[in-house]
């Protein structure tokens, strides 16, 4: 099984539609809310991400809600 985090904050709609995706195919994965997780903030500014969301399988980044990548990375 893939290892999933998915970086986020409350009020992005993309966020919420890759939540919903990955709930939808049974993907368990991490969250973390760059409004109240500094850490995760500072670490997606660190590799120059400036927004989310940010999904991250096994290691890799996809940059947005991207179905098809993330389709690919997790063999559905």
């Amino acid at each position: 099984m893939a290892q999933v985090t998915v970086f986020t904050s409350p009020t992005c709609t993309y966020c919420k539609a890759a939540k919903k995706y990955l709930k939808d195919n049974e993907i368990p994965f991490d969250e973390r809310d760059i409004s109240v997780d500094k850490e995760a903030r500072k670490e997606l500014l660190a590799k120059g991400y400036t927004g989310v969301p940010i999904i991250r399988v096994d290691g890799e980044d996809i940059v947005g809600f991207d179905q098809q990548k993330l389709n690919e990375l997790l063999g559905l």
